[in-house]
Parts: C-alpha cells; structure tokens; sequence
C-alpha cells in the first residue's frame, strides 16, 4: 500500500489576538496587546494548507476552539446570562477572562500525540490529546480536541483516541510539539522520540531556571505506554536547560525530524552524543537498509537568538512527490541575513533537503508559533487515509468553501477590548456552527451540546 505523512493544520479561530498569555514564549511576550487581524490570520493558514495540497502534499484541517471560553468563566464563579458573564469577567478579572479567549488552538503541534499503526501494538493509529497544563490558556483545550480528534479520525477499527493524561503539572505533555519520528517510509516501522525539559519526580536531575520546562519525561513515558510502543522503538531525550531559558520552549522550536533527517541545534539536547548515539543504534536495528542523516546546525553560523526569532527549526521538513525533501519556512527566515544564508548552504550539502520554500505567517508568528506549530503530523496508508472524515481533507471544494466562511464571519481588526462584547461572542459561534457542518463534525462544542 501507499504510504503518506498528512499534515493537519489547525484552522485559525475567530478570537485570534494578542494578549501575551505564554510566558517562556518571546515572541508572544513582545507582541502583547498588539491588534490582531483574525481573518488574515486564518487566510494566510489557508493558503499554506492549499499550497501544500497543491504540492501534492495530503493536508487536513482540524476546528478551532470555541472562544470565549464561557462554560470556564461559570466555573470560576461568573453568573448570570452570557453577556453578564463576560462583562463581570473582564472588569473583575482582566486577566483571567483574555485567557479564556485565547485562540492558542490553531497551533495543532500542540493538539496531540499521534503514533502511527506501524509502531503501535495493535496496529491502530493512537491519539492522545496533550494536557497542556502549564498555561492555563490552553489547559481549556484537551477536552474539545478529543471531540475533534474522534470526529476527525471517527473509524474505531484504525483509530485509538485516548484520554488526555491527569491534568497535573507532574504529567505536563505538550503533545507533537515534543515529539518526531524516524523512519525510512511513513507506513514503515519507525523510531519515535520524545523530548522531554524535566523530571518531575526527581528534583537533582537538571532543568531550566528561568523558564518553565513544559514537557515532563514522566509524561512522555506514559504516552509511550498508551500508544503501545516498546524500548526498540522509542528514544527519550532532554532537551537543554539551558536553550529553554533562552525562549526555545518547545522542542520543535530547536529541533525537526522527518523520516531518515534529524535537522537541529548543536545546542538542542542534553548529552547531545549519548543522544545521537541511541538514536542511531535504534534507528539502524529497525531500518537497516536506509542511512540516517543528522544535520547539526553550529551556532557560529546561526545564534540561539536567531533561531527563535526566525523559527528555523519550527519549520515542515516534507516529502515532495518527486521524493526530494523541502523546507516549508516562514519569510522571517528569508528576511534574516544569518538564516537565510544558512538555508541557501543547507539545500547544497547533499543531505535529503533540496529546496526550500518561503510563507508569510506573520499573524501566527507574532503570537510565538511558525508553519510547524501550525500542524499535526499523521502517518497514515491507503486504508488509513479512506478512513478519515473527507470533509476534513483540503482540497480546492474545501478551500473555496473555507475561504467564503472566514471572509463572512471574521473580523478583519480585533482588540482586547473587543472580547468582552457580547456581539462578539454571537459571532463567533455562528461561525463555529456552520464550520462543524462544513466538516461534517457533529456537535463538538459545549454550546451546540447544552
């Protein structure tokens, strides 16, 4: 059978704006209370999806959260109708209320993590939503995901879904954001790893000071459980303290795999060697025929700091048709001298990587997320692929269709200030009603299910 990698990108919310929630995150921090513009934000992640699909690419679109958060609102203690509800939130709790209105969903590397039917046990694909319980802003989602997920991926006989795990910071799981796979083919048995920034039970082992690290090796065991993976195919790494502190506050902001390529940082992970070496064992046990490629970037050609704020490792590495691999990067890597010159090296180096291709995501990435937090990867095979909803494939019907709702519901200029109106509230679930029936999702939302 065929074998594919699908990329599900998260759709962009109608409550896209800048508040600044995601301490550890630069550039959401450097971008609070700016004004938003939701419908170019949703428009330019439209685009991306068409031009991946374009490419010949296998690329899905998940649903957005439902925002305001209202039914969190009532169980912190606001009353009364929902208009009262959001009115006596942000003047008695400012603070509270924009994290309730978060559109932190649209960055799907965070939705979940996904194990494909060749690795997992059971020969089913697994999903498990990420709990997210580090920032409250998204601690809201893992519920709703799971719906979307299920109704997304709804055929039982190759699809698990599981239970976000407890909503504890000793199990803090960012989802695929933390998490890539090696492989010499997508349907093929592969080796997955899972970045980790600390223990949670053992305080003498190392970890971040400055900012929080996110992801616990805890968590990550238990998803390895769940999944029905083994020691043979999984490899658990820390990332470095140290990068963490310096804004890298997920994995895939320094780090990106994508079948036999492990593009990173020199300065990404904890015992670095160690590391590589394990992987390496692993990786060639499974996949002996195929030759693993480890492109290390040093920081004398392209600095921490540039990193982040480029987002070069928050890029898609992606299988072309052809069978050459591209770099799917947001302008801000064209734009800068040390990472676009790195990258014009890179595609000569005689590595899998042959081109490179620019997209403006700047609404997404002022608020601290590039093209890969945009997306959920799933490996998939003919049956697989026939088996997931089709109205949530992107192709050119649903990219028309999708296109016209966002230009009928969104807002071209969001401010703070805007979020409290209870107008604003009527708008964006009618907009989310009719997206469920465009995807064919059913009732997954708390207000189509009182």
């Amino acid at each position: 059978m065929k074998q594919y990698e699908a990329n599900f990108d998260g759709l962009v919310g109608p409550s896209h704006n800048y508040a600044g929630l995601s301490f550890g995150n630069v550039a959401s921090l450097n971008n609070a209370n700016a004004v938003s513009n939701p419908k170019q934000a949703a428009k330019q992640g439209l685009a991306k999806m068409k031009a991946l699909a374009d490419m010949g690419m296998l690329q899905g679109v998940l649903a957005p959260q439902e925002r305001p958060d209202v039914n969190a609102l009532r169980r912190l203690g606001f009353t009364g109708s929902d208009s009262q509800v959001l009115e006596s939130a942000a003047k008695q709790a400012p603070e509270v209320f924009l994290n309730c209105c978060s559109a932190s969903s649209m960055w799907t590397a965070n939705a979940a993590t996904v194990s494909p039917s060749a690795d997992t046990c059971n020969g089913k694909i697994h999903f498990t939503p990420a709990n997210l319980t580090n920032k409250f802003h998204r601690s809201l989602e893992p519920e709703v995901t799971g719906r979307i997920l299920a109704a997304t991926f709804n055929n039982s006989d190759f699809f698990e879904h599981h239970l976000h795990l407890p909503e504890n910071d000793h199990f803090g799981d960012e989802g695929a954001a933390n998490h890539t796979r090696l492989c010499a083919g997508y349907g093929e048995p592969g080796l997955e790893l899972f970045t980790y920034g600390r223990y949670a039970f053992n305080s003498s082992k190392p970890a971040p000071t400055k900012f929080p690290a996110r992801q616990t090796i805890e968590a990550s065991q238990a998803i390895a459980r769940l999944h029905g993976l083994n020691e043979q195919n999984t490899v658990f790494m820390q990332q470095n303290p140290a990068v963490i502190d310096q804004g890298v506050f997920h994995n895939d902001v320094i780090a990106v795999g994508n079948r036999n390529v492990l593009f990173y940082h020199e300065q990404a992970f904890l015992d670095t060697q160690s590391v590589l070496s394990e992987i390496e064992q692993k990786f060639a046990a499974i996949n002996s025929n195929e030759q693993l490629h480890f492109i290390e970037v040093p920081t004398a050609k392209v600095s921490i700091n540039d990193a982040v704020k480029t987002y070069l490792f928050n890029t898609q590495i992606i299988n072309m048709p052809s069978g050459e691999m591209a770099i799917i990067a947001p302008t801000e890597c064209q734009e800068n001298p040390a990472v676009s010159a790195y990258l014009a090296e890179l595609v000569t180096l005689g590595t899998p990587i042959k081109k490179v291709h620019f997209f403006d995501v700047k609404q997404s990435m002022q608020n601290g997320g590039g093209p890969a937090c945009l997306r959920l990867r799933v490996a998939l095979n003919e049956r697989e692929v026939a088996a997931v909803n089709p109205n949530t494939w992107i192709n050119q019907g649903q990219i028309d269709r999708l296109n016209a709702w966002v230009d009928q519901h969104y807002r071209d200029r969001l401010s703070i200030a805007d979020l409290s109106d209870p107008a604003f509230l009527v708008e964006s679930r009618t907009a989310l009603d009719e997206l469920t029936q465009i995807l064919n999702l059913g009732s997954v939302y708390p207000f189509q299910r009182v």
